[in-house]
């Protein structure tokens, strides 16, 4: 459930606030008869999105508990987590500009076939988001139970709706470079949790046969299956048997992240301070 909420947050924040930002800019320049546009390409993008995981969803249903499932689930994971990893570093070296660059992709659309210009610029923001979560939500709910991985999307895309609605009414008042900062943090240590998973269905098929005996049996104190640790597992990696393997992908992967991440930061600060005086 908290997986599916952060990401459900995150990119549901990161597509709307694209779309609020394109509304916005529509509405000061005076051109709301194109708000409609902006909504077909975002309707589009959702029908897209919400087909497409359900059909992989019940396609690979089929093949419950096969050697084909566990196949297809750590590929899941590992795209998953490549894309997580992605798009957090993405987002961190372009969230200042973002604005900037929407707003030049609308005047050249309002410059050329305006409906369809502006509903596909729509159209790739959500679409994009969408397929995401459909990669992500279908790791989840291989990884933990479907409901608590549904109720936790419903609760994540209800506040990033809210956070959204702000966006467009306050705009440039609020922090997101800093939501975007923590958000970040927290994708990434579950992205470090699933690769420990597809390090761990690579063992059990035979694939990477290395450092596969589990470490401890921590079922009795804390079981990946009750409620708690299932919540653990599916966005800390928790796992009650873990094997040396597992604890180095985790650990390795948020090692070089996490300093890569700061890393950027650092460059992109210093970088600010140095723009600061030339624009005073």
């Amino acid at each position: 459930m908290l997986a599916t909420l952060v990401i459900f947050l995150r990119e549901g924040v990161e597509a709307s606030m694209i779309i609020a930002i394109l509304l916005a800019y529509l509405n000061r320049i005076g051109r709301r008869e194109y708000f409609r546009d902006v909504f077909l390409g975002v309707g589009a993008a959702l029908v897209l999105a919400v087909g497409g995981g359900a059909a992989a969803y019940e396609t690979i249903r089929s093949y419950d508990g096969s050697r084909a499932q566990t196949i297809f689930e750590t590929f899941t994971y590992l795209l998953a987590a490549a894309v997580l990893t992605y798009m957090t570093f993405w987002m961190r070296r372009h969230a200042r500009s973002l604005s900037k660059e929407l707003r030049a992709r609308t005047d050249a659309a309002l410059d050329g076939r305006a409906r369809w210009g502006l509903a596909l610029l729509a159209f790739q923001a959500v679409g994009r988001e969408g397929l995401e979560t459909v990669v992500f939500t279908l790791a989840i709910i291989f990884s933990t139970s479907a409901s608590g991985a549904l109720s936790g999307a419903a609760l994540g895309l209800a506040g990033s709706l809210v956070i959204a609605f702000v966006i467009y009414r306050l705009g440039h008042r609020l922090n997101l470079s800093r939501f975007f900062t923590v958000i970040g943090v927290l994708l990434m240590v579950f992205a470090a949790g699933l690769l420990a998973d597809s390090a761990e269905n690579l063992q059990q098929l035979g694939w990477l046969p290395v450092f596969n005996a589990p470490m401890w049996h921590s079922g009795r104190i804390l079981s990946e299956s009750s409620a708690l640790g299932d919540v653990l597992h599916s966005f800390f990696g928790y796992s009650d048997a873990p094997t040396p393997l597992q604890l180095l992908v985790y650990v390795a992967y948020l090692g070089i992240v996490i300093i890569a991440y700061l890393g950027l930061q650092a460059r992109l600060g210093i970088r600010s301070g140095h723009q600061q005086p030339a624009s005073s």
